[in-house]
């Protein structure tokens, strides 16, 4: 492809809504508008980024210089790619129907909830974004999108004697304020105020190898971190993932396995990605075989795949991002019951705190929000300051049995200096064996 252009036109409005301890830390509603306009020429590109929509032909027109100028021989051939659609994302209960101050007044009640004997701090935050995106490309593309996203986040920090635990909450999806009677925001921020003031009566586990169980909010942070970032083929074109070059290899235990998926009507879904490109299931991980990567159009050009994975946040540039990405639940899968019984002595985790990972060298370090022995198949003991580690390959194949209670979780991820939001999901999963991280 000698020459193509395409061209981002954005439109939309945040509202940030931030309450520490009953007390408004921060209400703010901003409108937004921006362009991004990207020209390859040859094998290079030329890209510019405006907040103004005055001159959108001359500001393509400095893009194809700068490609032009940056040169080079290569010839960069951009893979075809089923286009998406036109829409908008329709939601229950629009956030334009209730005020600011209705808002306000409604995270008011979440944060109460999380207040209480025991907890010396709390909270809450609430975020909301409409954004309109206009997509048009040389190759003739001309898309228009809409999609509301709405999320909360709410906290609780308990003390005594020195020591500091906290309960923390937080859901977030492409829908309206349906969200928070469909998760119940309320309930959710008693359990935050409950697992702090629960923790500090908690022990560190001591370190060592365990069998474990990890519940669906720690095994999707696992799948999108561990697995998920390792497959983004601009990672593995850079050289930065244990997975290059394995397609069709086996990674891990049959139990496993991995999809992608933008046409999900959850937080990481879109009508077309930031290249037009139209939403699909990615069928990542097989019964443990490695079998496709994620793509844009240029990574899919260099390395073969289906591009649909091109993102940005705003109007930066495009890059290969996850959208909703989880461990399927298999047809015969096993009950949380069942996996207690079969792990007998152990560690259950739960929740997810962050950590690290080295896509490069293939390990992770994830904090759980909390953790329980497991003492004869029956969940004993609470556990706090836990973490599970170890090396992604490893812990793939040791995965012996995989739930039957897919659920997922959403957030927004970090790449190149970007945010965008995103799912992550998992049943429970027993891993025979990981370094459980606690008191020494």
């Amino acid at each position: 492809m000698e020459e193509f252009f395409d061209q981002r036109v954005l439109r939309g409005k945040a509202t940030r809504i931030v309450l520490d301890n009953g007390e408004p830390d921060e209400i703010s509603e901003s409108f937004f508008v921006g362009a991004a306009i990207r020209a390859l020429s040859g094998g290079s590109w030329g890209f510019v980024e405006t907040e103004s929509l005055d001159d959108l032909p001359g500001d393509l027109e400095t893009a194809k210089r700068a490609a032009r100028r940056i040169g080079g021989d290569e010839h960069l051939d951009l893979a075809p790619s089923p286009p998406g659609r036109s829409g908008k994302v329709q939601v229950k209960e629009d956030p334009a129907d209730l005020s600011l101050e209705e808002k306000v007044d409604l995270l008011r009640e979440i944060e109460g909830a999380a207040m209480g004997p025991g907890v010396g701090s709390t909270q809450a935050v609430y975020n909301e974004v409409i954004v309109k995106n206009r997509y048009t490309s040389s190759d003739g593309r001309d898309l228009e999108g809409e999609a509301t996203r709405v999320g909360f986040y709410v906290t609780a920090v308990a003390s005594r004697g020195g020591v500091y635990q906290a309960g923390m909450e937080s859901r977030a999806g492409a829908c309206g304020l349906e969200l928070f009677a469909d998760v119940d925001a309320v309930g959710l921020a008693r359990r935050a105020r409950e697992t702090a003031v629960a923790l500090l009566d908690a022990k560190a586990p001591k370190g060592g190898s365990y069998p474990v169980v990890v519940d669906q909010e720690l095994g999707g942070v696992f799948v999108h971190e561990a697995v998920g970032h390792a497959v983004e083929a601009d990672i593995v074109l850079e050289g930065g993932s244990i997975l290059e070059g394995k397609i069709g290899e086996r990674i891990g235990s049959e139990l496993v396995t991995v999809k992608d998926d933008p046409g999900l009507p959850l937080y990481g879904g879109y009508l077309f990605d930031d290249e037009g490109s139209g939403p699909a299931e990615t069928v990542l991980v097989e019964e443990g075989f490695l079998r496709s990567y994620l793509h844009s159009r240029e990574t899919a050009g260099r390395l073969g795949g289906v591009p649909r994975n091109a993102r940005a946040q705003g109007n930066s540039r495009p890059v290969v991002r996850m959208s909703n990405t989880y461990i399927a639940q298999p047809k015969d899968g096993w009950t949380l019951v069942e996996i207690l019984e079969e792990i007998k002595d152990g560690v259950y985790l739960l929740g997810s705190r962050g950590g690290q990972v080295s896509t490069a060298e293939g390990v992770f370090q994830f904090n759980a929000k909390r953790g329980y022995l497991v003492e004869g198949g029956e969940v004993g003991p609470l556990l706090r300051d836990v973490s599970l580690s170890g090396h992604i390959l490893e812990i793939l194949e040791r995965v012996k049995a995989v739930g039957d209670d897919l659920l997922f979780n959403s957030g927004r991820c970090g790449k190149s200096g970007q945010l965008v939001p995103v799912s992550d999901g998992s049943p429970h999963m027993l891993i025979e064996e990981a370094t459980v991280g606690g008191a020494g």
